[in-house]
C-alpha cells in the first residue's frame, strides 16, 4: 500500500534532543504532528516508526526516542500528499524549521500544539 500519514506524538516532558545534522533542538512538552509519505510500503514505514529498537536515520527517529506515538492517521494513494498536509498545518501551528523536510521546499513536516485534538482536527 502507498500513501501519506500523520503521526500524532506525545512528548511527556520538555527535552533537548540532537536531531542529526539539524543539531540540538529544544522540544517542549505537548503534542506533535509529523507528516510523511511512503510510496513503497506504507505499512512497513509505519511499523518502523512504531518499533522502539531501530537505527536513528530520519529526523523523526530522534524525537521518537523520547516520545510516544498516540495515533496514526493515513490515506492511501500513489501521489505524495505530505506537502499539502504540511502546508495546511503550517498555517495553524508552530513548527521546527527543516524537520523532516530536507527533500522538499516545505518549512517543516513537524508541528506543535499543547492540544492533541487541535492537531488531529487539521491533519
Amino acid at each position: 500500500m502507498k500513501g501519506t500519514y500523520v503521526l500524532l506524538i506525545e512528548l511527556p516532558k520538555s527535552t533537548k534532543v540532537q536531531v542529526g545534522k539539524l543539531g540540538y533542538i529544544d522540544f517542549q512538552v505537548g503534542f506533535y504532528a509529523y507528516v510523511g509519505s511512503a510510496l513503497n510500503g506504507l505499512e512497513a514505514r509505519i511499523a518502523r516508526h512504531l518499533r522502539e529498537e531501530k537505527k536513528l536515520y530520519w529526523h523523526i527517529d530522534y524525537l521518537l526516542a523520547h516520545a510516544r506515538i498516540k495515533e496514526i492517521l493515513y490515506a492511501e494513494g500513489s501521489e505524495k500528499g505530505e506537502c499539502d498536509i504540511a502546508r495546511n498545518l503550517a498555517a495553524r501551528f508552530s513548527s521546527i524549521k527543516g524537520f523532516g523536510s530536507s527533500d522538499c521546499d516545505c518549512k517543516s513536516h513537524l508541528f506543535y500544539s499543547a492540544d492533541k485534538c487541535k492537531l488531529e482536527e487539521h491533519a
